[in-house]
C-alpha cells in the first residue's frame, strides 16, 4: 500500500506530544473538544513547535456553534492567521459559509491570501453544506489543498459511500481527507477508489484525572459528566490504524 498520510487532531500539550512521539504526520492543533474545535492558543503552539518536528496546522475558528461569521470574526480570523505564521505554523484548518449553506467564496479567498501560500484546510464545515457536490468545486477554485470530511454524515462509517463518491469526483484536483469517526477498517475500501493520500484520525481517549477532590454541586466544564477526565490519545489505536495502512 501507498504511503498515507496521518494527521491526528489534538486539544491538550498532553495528546500533542504523544501523537508525535508515536510517529504521526502531522498535527491539527486546536481548542475547545466540546465545540468541535477552535483557534489553540498561541503559549501552546509555540511550546509544541519547540518540542517536535512534524508540522503543525492550526484550526482558525473564533467560536462555536456555526460557520457564518461577521466582518468582525473574519477580521479576527485574519489576525489570527498572521499571528500564527509569524510563529512559524505550517498550515491553517478553517471554513465560512453562508447563511444558505453554501461555500462563503469571497472570505475563504482572503483568509487563504493572508496565509501567504500555506496551504489551508476546508474542514468538517463541508459536511454541512447544502450541496457537497457544488462546495468541492468552489473549495477548489478558492485554492485550498485539501477537504476534511465525513461525507456530510455525524461519522466516516456513516458517510462512507458519499466519501467515496467525493474521492472520485475530486480526482487529483484537490485532497478529500476521510475524518470524524475513522476507524481503521475503513482504509480499505476508500483506498481503492485509488485517491486516497490522507486521513484524520483522533485516537482519542480520556484518561481519569489526578485530581482527589471534586465539588459534586459544581460542572466548570460543558459535557464534563459525560467524560470526566484529561483528553489524551489511544497508543493502541494508532498502532491499528498503522497496520490497517501497511
Amino acid at each position: 500500500m501507498k504511503h498515507i498520510l496521518l494527521e491526528t487532531p489534538v486539544f491538550t500539550v498532553e495528546a500533542a506530544l504523544k501523537a508525535a512521539g508515536y510517529g504521526v504526520d502531522r498535527l491539527e492543533l486546536c481548542s475547545s473538544f466540546y465545540e468541535g474545535g477552535e483557534t489553540p492558543g498561541a503559549g501552546l503552539f509555540s511550546y509544541l513547535k519547540d518540542k517536535i518536528a512534524i508540522p503543525i496546522f492550526v484550526m482558525i475558528r473564533p467560536r462555536g456553534g456555526d460557520f457564518v461569521y461577521t466582518e468582525d470574526e473574519v477580521e479576527v480570523m485574519k489576525r489570527e492567521i498572521n499571528h500564527f505564521s509569524d510563529l512559524g505554523a505550517d498550515g491553517f484548518v478553517f471554513g465560512v459559509l453562508k447563511a444558505g449553506g453554501s461555500v462563503n467564496m469571497e472570505t475563504c479567498t482572503g483568509l487563504i491570501e493572508s496565509a501567504g501560500g500555506k496551504p489551508c484546510t476546508f474542514h468538517r464545515a463541508f459536511d454541512v453544506c447544502i450541496n457537497q457536490e457544488t462546495a468541492l468545486e468552489k473549495i477548489v477554485e478558492c485554492g485550498f489543498s485539501r477537504i476534511l470530511t465525513s461525507g456530510g454524515k455525524n461519522s466516516v462509517t456513516e458517510g462512507l459511500p458519499q466519501i467515496i463518491r467525493l474521492l472520485e469526483l475530486a480526482k487529483n484536483r484537490i485532497i478529500i481527507m476521510p475524518g470524524g469517526g475513522m476507524i481503521p477498517e475503513h482504509i480499505t475500501p476508500l483506498n481503492e477508489t485509488g485517491y486516497l493520500k490522507e486521513i484524520h484520525a483522533s485516537c482519542k481517549k480520556i484518561r481519569l484525572s489526578e485530581q482527589n477532590y471534586s465539588n459534586p454541586d459544581v460542572k466548570l466544564t460543558a459535557g464534563a459528566d459525560k467524560e470526566p477526565g484529561v483528553l489524551t490519545v489511544d497508543d493502541s489505536l494508532f498502532e491499528k490504524f498503522r497496520k490497517a495502512m501497511r
